[in-house]
């Protein structure tokens, strides 16, 4: 079986192109994502084909649970697909069948080499049960955030965090202080597992740089910590903007490298960022 080894900000994936959807994708996640003993990545993409868009994409993963959404994983395919089917046009449209419904990307392309992929993310909710923005941004702040924000008991201890679905759930913590230090090995597990989530989270630890820049550290659900979260990064942007904090344009510093993201506090998020081919191999 071909594969492709990709990476989007240090956030990095086994790229599979397969029209067999009855194979134990789970599993074979588990194997090739091992950093030991497989291929080593945060998830095994699966470039399938579709009927409703130029292809369709699902991801698994390291432990072998199935996300129904990822933003770097969508711009590695995305780049993917461009590298297969190459055109004279500077600008194009990619659409995308996803778990989480039909998504686009905006590639820019100069002398036949792509320069920026900016994927159209959806429309983000918030608070446990999903509220709609829309049906709540007319309300106050105050309100947005009592819809919003939980505070969660992690041992013993008070942790506030701000909840947003971007395809994936997010538990948010803004942090006055420098979060390289900050336990996320340890607290990012009791987060992903606390009772709150019965399908358990995702969890950022952020720190507010100034209204167009902030700084994060990711815990994936079924990952771990990761370089880069796609739909992380939007989520902490649409969190920081409904609490004040930042403004519609937004560079999101992870460790694996900058994402930027757009939204205008109403409608749908777009997320801009890298995403490379890092090597090709064969897998027994």
């Amino acid at each position: 079986m071909k594969f492709t080894k990709m990476q989007g900000a240090g956030n990095d994936f086994v790229v599979v192109k397969t029209g067999n959807i009855s194979q134990d994708w789970s599993n074979l996640a588990i194997q090739m994502c091992d950093r030991h003993y497989g291929v080593g990545a945060d998830g095994l993409l699966l470039f399938l084909p579709s009927v409703v868009a130029d292809f369709k994409m699902r991801l698994f993963n390291a432990d072998g649970s199935e996300s129904k959404a990822c933003g770097n994983g969508m711009r590695c395919l995305v780049k993917y697909y461009l590298d297969e089917h190459s055109n004279g046009n500077p600008d194009t449209i990619v659409t995308i069948e996803t778990l989480s419904g039909i998504r686009n990307a905006k590639v820019r392309r100069n002398q036949g080499k792509t320069t920026e992929i900016q994927a159209n993310m959806g429309q983000p909710s918030v608070g446990h049960n999903g509220t709609s923005i829309q049906l709540i941004y007319s309300d106050p702040v105050k309100d947005i955030a009592s819809a919003m924000n939980r505070t969660l008991t992690i041992d013993g201890r008070e942790l506030l965090v701000s909840l947003v679905t971007v395809g994936n759930p997010h538990a948010i913590h803004f942090s006055a202080d420098n979060i390289s230090n900050y336990p996320l090995a340890y607290v990012g597990p009791l987060i992903e597992q606390h009772q709150l989530f019965p399908d358990e989270t995702n969890f950022e630890v952020v720190h507010v740089v100034n209204r167009k820049t902030i700084e994060a550290r990711v815990w994936e659900r079924g990952c771990g910590e990761t370089f880069a979260c796609g739909t992380g990064a939007c989520a902490i942007t649409v969190a920081g903007k409904l609490l004040g904090y930042l403004d519609n344009n937004v560079e999101v510093r992870l460790p694996g490298g900058s994402l930027t993201v757009e939204w205008d506090g109403r409608g749908e998020v777009f997320l801009g960022g890298p995403a490379s081919t890092v090597f090709q191999g064969s897998w027994s």
